[in-house]
């Protein structure tokens, strides 16, 4: 895993630097925290298509993106997909 920490924003290409800013600023502060810290740490290793993904992830409303990654409830069909469910890993591993 890549620690943004250590990659300046600077060096991180626009629609990076978008995304950071975009999931960093969602409108609630438990989906800032959640979202915001997992892109912050793993952005700079990202590929294209997990960024496209990531984006799509970004899209679903802030309440229920909140209730999937801390567990209140299930991720439906229709939203669940790799990107959903390594954010959601990272935020039950943060609770603990």
């Amino acid at each position: 895993m890549t620690d943004f920490t250590q990659t300046p924003p600077t060096e991180l290409d626009a629609r990076r630097r978008r995304i950071i800013f975009r999931a960093q600023h969602r409108g609630t502060f438990e989906n800032d925290l959640l979202i915001g810290d997992f892109v912050k740490a793993n952005i700079a290793a990202m590929t294209p298509a997990e960024l496209d993904e990531l984006e799509a992830v970004m899209e679903f409303p802030d309440a229920e993106l909140a209730d999937w990654l801390t567990g209140r409830r299930e991720i439906p069909a229709h939203a669940d997909g790799p990107m959903l469910r390594r954010i959601r890993a990272a935020a039950l591993n943060r609770a603990t």
